[in-house]
């Protein structure tokens, strides 16, 4: 700080010869990198960085078969087994931790409870994430820096316990006064609010088989409490037209010139006989001119196989513009949710109820896809196997919803592992019938740098003691 002082001292000095400065301020002796005041929002506009990973990922699109691979194929063949969480508790989660038992947060940017809060519901919505991948996780024991190098892993009923207390606090504190540096709200608590009611309600739908009294509870809590209204809700990362901040998808078609993704085969084939206005969104036509509709390409293919790129729809191009936002938790997420709750009897009017959420879930996600456009629904609706029918209601739930929640795999993957809708996506066909994982395997490190932990968490599955692809998850039930 020499020369910020220098400076200070030498403008004052000539202000005084010329008999301008009669008195210091006292801001000149306050060092603008030491505040007094700990600023909470700008650790979690850091932690917000990381949402677009969450969907924007070469594993998870592939898990629920959104995307194919034309070259370089081991993801879509399942390959790599084990993935790396340590990103995510040394970057947004320790960031909102900080900001959660932080006792200094600034008060001028926002009100402290509302800070705090916001913080709870990404911590919240991180963790679920996390939990529904890997499974058990160190939760009530991690982020204690070099208090806890080797903490213990929580099972995935005690994190999703605490994560719907821990949604409950944040629901109950915040209060009128917006925050300073979000990213995806702009401050708006309001809107963050119902953002952590929304997560709510679709983590109790998690527990629907394994736990539907306790799922039950706290979806109509979440309800109660008021969930989500309006597409404007949407929990959407808005990437900016430069490179710090660019779409994933931009980067590796644009930036790195590579069409290595195209829409997977079971997209296309049951989108386009049914001329779902999402699907020029979802895919552009084959390059070669000679062939007039989309095609879908054949998913895990042998490495060694040559695709003629030209002949398939690669992903949509208004879907990886620089600045193509990424939707992470929507509106008619939420009222598909309601729909399916509606129709096993978690809230009242059975397939009354559940038949206008699952209008308009649909309704409102053409509207999010399309710009608003809505001149395709009408004749999309009345498709027989896209209206609402009270003996197949479930299974058309599951299937529009997983249409979506296009291109955020992980938690399409989520709601297939948990309903096994749709059920027309199979083992990879082409690597020896390879079955769909379940879960994703912990990081080798852990077996060296938390052993004792490591080997209770993995002998504790509820469905298999062994850290692979193919243990289930505790709600994940058979």
């Amino acid at each position: 700080m020499k020369n910020t002082y220098k400076s200070i001292y030498i403008c004052c000095l000539t202000l005084l010869m010329l008999g301008s400065c009669k008195k210091f301020d006292s801001a000149i002796n306050t060092d603008p990198n030491s505040p007094t005041k700990a600023s909470g929002t700008q650790l979690i506009a850091n932690a917000q960085l990381f949402l677009p990973g969450m969907s924007s990922s070469p594993y998870g699109v592939h898990y629920p078969q959104y995307l194919s691979n034309t070259s370089f194929t081991d993801n879509s063949r399942y390959v790599t087994v084990n993935f790396n969480f340590y990103g995510l508790y040394t970057g947004p989660l320790m960031n909102l931790e900080n900001v959660i038992n932080n006792a200094s947060l600034d008060a001028n940017e926002g009100p402290v409870v509302n800070q705090i809060a916001v913080a709870k519901i990404l911590k919240a919505y991180f963790f679920w994430h996390m939990t529904d991948r890997w499974g058990n996780l160190p939760y009530s024991e991690a982020l204690k820096g070099s208090a806890n190098f080797t903490p213990k892993y929580d099972t995935q009923q005690a994190i999703y316990n605490s994560l719907f207390t821990l949604l409950d606090e944040a629901n109950a504190a915040i209060v009128s006064g917006n925050i300073k540096n979000d990213i995806v709200y702009g401050g708006d608590v309001a809107k963050w609010k119902r953002l952590g009611n929304t997560i709510h309600a679709l983590m109790a739908l998690r527990l629907s088989k394994v736990d539907a009294t306790k799922g039950a509870a706290e979806f109509n809590k979440a309800v109660t409490n008021g969930m989500m209204t309006a597409n404007t809700d949407n929990l959407s990362y808005p990437h900016l037209a430069e490179q710090n901040n660019e779409n994933y998808w931009y980067n590796s078609f644009t930036r790195l010139g590579r069409n290595w993704f195209a829409v997977s085969k079971p997209v296309v084939d049951y989108m386009q006989p049914l001329n779902d206005p999402r699907l020029p969104v979802f895919a552009n036509k084959p390059a070669n001119t000679a062939i007039t509709n989309y095609v879908g390409l054949d998913y895990g293919l042998p490495g060694s196989t040559t695709v003629v790129i030209n002949n398939f729809s690669l992903l949509g191009s208004n879907l990886r513009l620089q600045n193509s936002p990424v939707a992470l938790v929507t509106y008619a997420q939420s009222l598909f949710a309601m729909a399916e709750a509606a129709k096993i009897g978690w809230i009242a009017g059975t397939d009354v109820t559940a038949k206008a959420n699952y209008d308009k879930a649909i309704e409102f996600s053409i509207r999010q896809w399309n710009n608003n456009d809505i001149s395709g629904l009408a004749a999309y609706m009345a498709n027989a196997d896209v209206a609402y029918d009270s003996n197949d209601a479930l299974r058309k739930i599951g299937n529009q919803r997983w249409v979506h929640l296009f291109l955020h795999g992980y938690e399409g993957w989520a709601e297939w592992r948990r309903t096994g809708f749709p059920n027309f996506i199979s083992p990879a066909p082409n690597n020896n019938g390879a079955l769909i994982p379940r879960r994703e395997a912990y990081p080798t490190q852990e077996r060296a740098n938390n052993t004792v932990n490591y080997n209770a968490a993995v002998a504790a599955f509820p469905y298999g003691g062994v850290d692979d692809l193919n243990a289930r998850v505790w709600w994940d039930k058979p």
